[in-house]
């Protein structure tokens, strides 16, 4: 919660909004306590946000604790990560100990709301919020108050989960019946036992955020002004934070270069207990460097180029000979072997062929991309994975086709390979599942606010991994999947791992409708 970039302390409010402001920018706030949730929610704040451009909710404590200074609570932080996930949430500010008074000092909205309900008339006159008033008048801020109607617990609960597409809630009805939330977190905090075998490329992505300032006058070549940069880690290393949030027991296995900032680098994501890198100069470390713009609250990041520093030729005999040496070694030690194979030489045939003759149970995800396109595609690269996933080019590609039905070529890639679970990633369309002994799993997106699609097919089959290593039901794991790639779609590139206590959260309120 404290990397959110959505939450702001009562003293950044002003840094952040003032700007926004002076853009024209029409700023909405609504006010109320922590203790706020309650029927209408999400009617009101959508009204709130018709009102302006960017809509700023402003929650102090309940007015008989204004003097308890004390921090925020479990509950209070559930209540603060849900409205930062609301999409017609700009800000959430969060001061338990200011007044309502202080709050609109901060930011200076516009439009300043509170809720009405129906027997609250005698509160329209202004006597219970005089000071308010006041400090609205200083501002020159006017005052709405948003009615919203009586309703039922039930009722209340049917319209905070039309946040979500009425596919995701037929899903998450149809999964609650046989599945109930209190049973969630038991099934995730099972991963924990599992001891987990991670080979793959580490790729660091440098994401470079550039202004751009037009074309130069000569060349007619694009010219931008470098405003910051950030070295995340990407690929297998990536894969290895999102299943560290779930069993301490977890090996990388990976290939590294030996330049000066490489061993520094892979020690802020890593400890040296938990891998087993090869270093050597004869490899280049594998970087992918993406210039974008700024990104702007509410819009997919935007990039303009990238540059990628990869070797042409894969690794010599010798390199391929010293990876299957560190893995003969580990190999048969482990419940789950997860491969991740984005085709920069690290599994070449020698190496594959072990992993698929001496894994116990074999995750799979091979990759195309822009070094590879045409080249490393699974069904010519691997005979067997016990589970895999890959998305749409990755399976025409397979297939050989470019028009194909989804569910019955996915069904026969995974018989073919003689695997127990498969999974299909189509973007923003759905995801599909497949097990031999169940019916095609269909899920829509969780999440339609995207900020970067970078590592959400990673984040996807790390879990969904783990679940099929726990042979969990088809339907629970292709929701954790989806839970998954929901958050790592609201991230910038690689920049944090999927987190374990907030795919508890989600899961758990999603099964609660």
């Amino acid at each position: 919660m404290d990397n959110n970039p959505k939450i702001l302390s009562l003293d950044l409010a002003p840094v952040v909004l003032a700007p926004l402001r002076q853009r024209g920018k029409r700023l909405i706030q609504y006010h109320d306590s922590i203790d706020l949730f309650h029927p209408g929610l999400i009617s009101l704040l959508e009204k709130a946000k018709s009102l302006g451009d960017l809509l700023v909710v402003t929650l102090t404590a309940p007015h008989h604790a204004f003097q308890s200074a004390r921090p925020l609570s479990d509950r209070d932080r559930l209540l603060v990560g849900f409205l930062t996930g609301l999409p017609y949430v700009d800000y959430v500010v969060v001061a338990l100990d200011a007044t309502p008074e202080r709050m609109i000092e901060s930011v200076r909205p516009h439009v300043y709301c509170k809720m009405e309900f129906p027997a609250n008339g005698a509160e329209k006159d202004g006597r219970q919020i005089s000071n308010e008033l006041a400090a609205l008048k200083k501002v020159g801020a006017t005052f709405e108050f948003i009615a919203i109607k009586p309703c039922s617990p039930s009722e209340a609960l049917s319209e905070l989960f039309q946040t979500h597409s009425p596919e995701v809630r037929s899903f998450c009805r149809g999964l609650a019946e046989g599945f109930p939330p209190d049973e969630f977190q038991r099934v995730a905090d099972g991963f924990a036992e599992l001891k987990v075998l991670i080979i793959g490329d580490i790729i660091f992505d440098r994401y470079c955020s550039v202004e751009v300032q037009g074309l130069t006058s000569k060349n007619r070549i694009l010219s931008a002004r470098l405003l910051s940069e950030d070295t995340q880690a990407g690929g297998a290393l990536a894969v290895f934070r999102h299943v560290r949030q779930f069993t301490s027991k977890v090996k990388l296995i990976s290939l590294l270069g030996t330049e000066p900032w490489a061993n520094a680098t892979l020690a802020r994501f890593i400890e040296p207990s938990e891998h087993d890198v090869i270093q050597t100069p004869e490899f280049t470390t594998i970087i992918k460097q993406r210039f974008v713009e700024p990104r702007m609250e509410g819009k997919e990041l935007s990039k303009l180029f990238s540059v990628n520093m990869i070797e042409r030729d894969h690794p010599n005999e010798r390199l391929q000979t010293a990876v299957l040496d560190r893995i003969s070694g580990h190999i048969d030690q482990y419940d789950l072997v997860l491969v991740m194979d984005f085709g920069h030489g690290l599994l070449e045939e020698p190496v594959r062929r072990y992993v698929q003759e001496k894994s116990g149970f074999l995750a799979l995800n091979c990759q195309t991309n822009s070094n590879n396109h045409g080249f490393n595609v699974i069904n010519r690269q691997y005979s067997r994975a016990d589970s895999f996933s890959l998305d749409q080019t990755e399976i025409t590609l397979a297939v050989g086709r470019r028009k194909l039905d989804f569910p019955v070529e996915l069904q026969r890639l995974a018989e073919g390979m003689g695997s127990k679970y498969a999974w299909l990633t189509r973007g923003g369309t759905e995801t599909l599942g497949f097990a031999p002994s169940a019916e095609l799993c269909r899920c829509a997106p969780f999440e339609r606010n995207v900020v970067d699609t970078v590592g959400a097919g990673d984040a996807f089959c790390a879990v969904t991994s783990l679940a099929a290593a726990r042979e969990l039901p088809l339907p629970i794991a292709t929701f954790m999947g989806q839970l998954a790639g929901a958050q790592a779609v609201r991230i910038v590139g690689n920049s944090a791992p999927v987190l374990k206590s907030k795919l508890i959260e989600d899961g758990r309120s999603m099964l609660s409708v």
